[in-house]
């Protein structure tokens, strides 16, 4: 089960490219031993973490710190997931969700 920033369970949903996959399943064949071996290290070296200094005004840290307190989950965490869902683009922001929806029921 996963979270998103504001608590509520997100349901894993499949992109098209995730969905063709499993259509086609059948045809794949498992990887030999040095390949496996091969694709695992390149999926380590992306999931490597790396520290870094940032700057953020006091406000936005102490801001960041109650929502992460209030999902019950370190700050550097909650930011690190802030971050990923950006690059990822997975990050969605609540309100433009709230005010699209008030426009299609207006409509």
């Amino acid at each position: 089960m996963s979270l998103n920033i504001w608590g509520d369970i997100m349901k894993p949903t499949l992109d098209d490219y995730e969905k063709e996959i499993e259509e086609n399943i059948s045809q794949f064949k498992p990887a030999n031993s040095l390949r496996k071996e091969l694709i695992e290290g390149i999926i380590d070296r992306a999931n490597e973490k790396k520290s870094i200094s940032l700057r953020l005004k006091n406000n936005d840290l102490e801001q960041l710190k109650r929502i992460a307190d209030s999902e019950g989950l370190p700050y550097q965490t909650l930011l690190s997931s802030i971050v990923h869902k950006y690059v990822s683009d997975q990050l969605v922001d609540k309100k433009s969700i709230l005010k699209s929806l008030e426009i299609l029921k207006a409509s």
